[in-house]
């Protein structure tokens, strides 16, 4: 690899702690991470900017205050929190203290939350005081008092419920924790770092994966981007998700420049954000590229990265026509990405069909396959091919399983083009409705909205920038909003009760 020490390190045996110390070595006084200048409407804080050295000693600091907590080696950390400086130091001060992060998203409520959590086993929670107008803490507090195993709640923020174990002043100045690194007996890049949830037909599915399996997924993206050592990036995809992780925090801790965050949408925020990474990488949601290069909100950028978590949406969008490089990124659900830079066309290119290589070298990102039920089947260097926990799948739960030759079978659907040896992705797994960043089981949704009003109804519709959004039609919608929200229901799924008008507008 040759765009950078750290993305040649990567296949070393080294963790993204390793990776982070590292950058932090070379420049302990460089920008390392900055939040969006907005973030008091997002969760009432003063924004962050944090140099490397500064972040190092945030990270320790959050390492021994959890070690404090009588947590042990390898607990499972929930993470909750907005796309900000927080998050990622508490992704990174997880994996200091010899623990598993386990992000999730800021848009899980009570039921979700409580789903998922009870399946891992997780015994603490960080989170804050609030995201938006949700009471974040206040629901940590009450999924621990439904799971047993939980320890600890610690949260970032003012106000924050008795029992809650405070964060903000990790960020002072003269913080000299000391954290002992967990010693492992094998290979630290092959021990577990991070798990995320992937949604099945059968319910949550924790995925689980290694230092080396993450690192695998954003070297490809880094090298297919061309991203330069040190240059700034600018990301609106939050590190909740493998698609998140790879296309945001690897980058960057194999880049070593400034990490920008931009937390859900706001136009005049990412305006000025934009404007400050001259001849950075910006990364956003595939379906935002059109109203982003209309508004020249793109200009500044050097490599513009799109993720498209409805991959067959991919082919039929329009052509790439600014200066700045274009790469397309699919995410298939948690198993596995695949990037690819567009050409001189403009025009995306389709997956292709087997090995895929990192640009520059011969290293195998990933393999693809298409079933014999016509659809995209995934292994190599990222795929994750161990069940979470250990064993679990000789239990008959919905986790997923690799066949005889390692593969994993992604549901997406696919054609393959014989001539050219390549794929293209023809739809997303069938029973799901995909809105923005997060997929529900449609038989679920239909639940959950009946349980709270049997007269009401609730479809997935296209949409442009989302892929889908859910309407939801009733006689009572005040009624039914209010009944989903008193339920836990995730807000996406409340909010389609609202008239067209005032969901855009929440």
């Amino acid at each position: 690899m040759i765009l950078g020490e750290n993305a040649r390190m990567a296949g070393a045996g080294v963790t993204l702690d390793a990776l982070f110390r590292r950058a932090g070595v070379r420049h302990p006084d460089a920008l390392a991470l900055a939040d969006p200048p907005n973030r008091a409407a997002i969760d009432g804080a003063a924004p962050r900017r944090l140099t490397f050295a500064e972040a190092d000693r945030a990270i320790t600091a959050l390492a021994a205050r959890l070690s404090r907590q009588n947590l042990h080696t390898d607990a499972l950390v929930a993470i909750q929190l907005g796309n900000t400086v927080d998050c990622v130091i508490a992704l990174l001060g997880v994996l200091r203290a010899g623990m598993v992060a386990m992000p999730v998203p800021a848009l899980w409520r009570h039921r979700e939350m409580i789903d998922a959590l009870g399946r891992t086993g997780a015994k603490a929670i960080i989170t804050a005081t609030r995201i938006g107008s949700c009471a974040h803490a206040e629901l940590a507090m009450q999924v621990a008092a439904e799971l047993f195993p939980i320890r600890a709640i610690c949260g970032f923020g003012e106000a924050l419920p008795d029992g809650v174990v405070p964060l903000d002043d990790i960020f002072a100045p003269g913080q000299n924790d000391f954290v002992p690194v967990a010693a492992r007996a094998s290979d630290p890049a092959a021990h577990l770092a991070a798990i995320t949830f992937d949604s099945t037909r059968d319910g949550f599915v924790p995925v689980a994966r290694s230092h080396r399996e993450l690192i695998a997924g954003g070297v490809g993206v880094y090298l297919e981007c061309g991203m330069a050592p040190e240059a700034p990036l600018l990301s609106t995809i939050p590190p909740a998700s493998f698609g998140g992780l790879a296309l945001t925090l690897v980058p960057w801790l194999l880049g070593g420049g400034a990490l920008h965050l931009h937390h859900a949408f706001d136009a005049a925020t990412f305006a000025e954000q934009s404007a400050g990474i001259d001849g950075g990488t910006v990364v956003v949601p595939g379906g935002a590229l059109g109203p982003l290069t209309e508004a020249g909100l793109l200009a500044n950028a050097c490599n513009v990265v799109a993720l498209w978590r409805a991959p067959e949406r991919l082919a039929s969008s329009e052509a790439w026509t600014p200066a700045a490089a274009l790469t397309d990124v699919c995410s298939f659900g948690e198993i596995g990405v695949t990037a690819a830079r567009r050409g001189d066309d403009g025009t995306p290119m389709p997956v292709p069909h087997g090995a895929i290589r990192a640009r520059h070298n011969d290293t195998t990102l990933i393999e693809t396959l298409r079933t014999k039920g016509a659809t995209l089947a995934l292994r190599g260097p990222m795929v994750p091919v161990h069940a979470f926990p250990s064993g679990a799948e000789r239990g008959g739960g919905p986790y997923l399983t690799a066949d005889a030759a390692g593969f994993v079978d992604t549901g997406f659907t696919c054609q393959r083009d014989d001539l050219f040896g390549t794929l293209t992705i023809t739809g997303s797994p069938a029973g799901f409705a995909s809105v923005g960043g997060y997929r529900f089981r449609q038989n679920e949704v239909d639940a959950s909205v009946a349980e709270a009003d049997p007269a009401a109804t609730i479809v997935a519709l296209p949409d442009a920038l989302l892929g889908e959004r859910l309407a939801g039609s009733t006689p009572d919608r005040a009624s039914t909003e209010s009944e989903l929200e008193a339920r836990g229901t995730n807000p996406l799924i409340a909010v389609a009760f609202r008239r067209r008008n005032e969901a855009d507008a929440a």
